[in-house]
């Protein structure tokens, strides 16, 4: 058979594994990403991410999802910004502000057994954090803009759960009278609200490290 010369048999630039080929990967990802039109800026950050993961890199991951997320966020992507919210809590399940960022995200598509869902695991993860003031402001903002009696009644159990008593009491007032005075009630304006407000909640914070 006839051999053919060691250039025929070069590997992928795919199959490298060692630092400096992830280096050099992801620097040719942030650069896409810093070039790329709206709308594709996220997809190069979520593959970051996922080159981190595979390299056992998982703080680097953590910070690609980061900016991922609002990457996709800003160019109003909420399922794309869902999903990689979502390889977050799988990486990191006590992640607060993303399990925020997902109720947010839940309100604003209508997906309210989710919103349940990732509601009681945010309450449960600002209890063991010790951000039970912060967990409290976003569900109370939740709150004030969604008109979901079931949602409004799981809201205000969480803030009685996280020690906020008055804004429970206000919150169930409100699930009882159809909404607060700022419900909104049409779905397309909710989600542009919710979508707003999911953007501020992944932003970190000075006094917030965890993801």
């Amino acid at each position: 058979m006839m051999a053919f010369p060691n250039w025929f048999r070069r590997e992928s630039p795919r199959s490298e594994t060692g630092p400096r080929d992830l280096a050099r990967q992801l620097a040719v990802l942030e650069k896409e990403a810093e070039q790329a039109v709206q709308g594709f800026q996220g997809s190069s950050l979520n593959r970051a991410g996922d080159l981190c993961i595979k390299a056992g890199k998982h703080d680097d991951a953590l910070t690609y999802f980061g900016r991922a997320i609002d990457a996709m966020l800003e160019d109003e992507q909420p399922e794309q910004a869902r999903a990689v919210a979502k390889k977050i809590i799988r990486l990191h399940p006590e992640a607060i502000r993303t399990l925020c960022t997902l109720t947010w995200l839940d309100v604003a598509s209508g997906h309210m057994a989710n919103a349940l869902v990732h509601l009681g695991e945010y309450v449960a993860g600002a209890r063991r954090g010790h951000r039970e003031g912060l967990a409290a402001a976003q569900i109370l903002a939740m709150a004030r803009l969604a008109n979901d009696k079931m949602f409004l009644e799981a809201a205000a159990e969480a803030l009685d759960r996280l020690d906020h008593m008055e804004e429970a009491v206000q919150v169930l007032d409100w699930a009882s009278s159809g909404g607060s005075p700022q419900a909104i009630q049409d779905p397309a304006d909710l989600s542009v609200a919710c979508l707003r407000a999911a953007v501020g909640s992944n932003a970190r914070r000075t006094d917030d490290s965890v993801a």
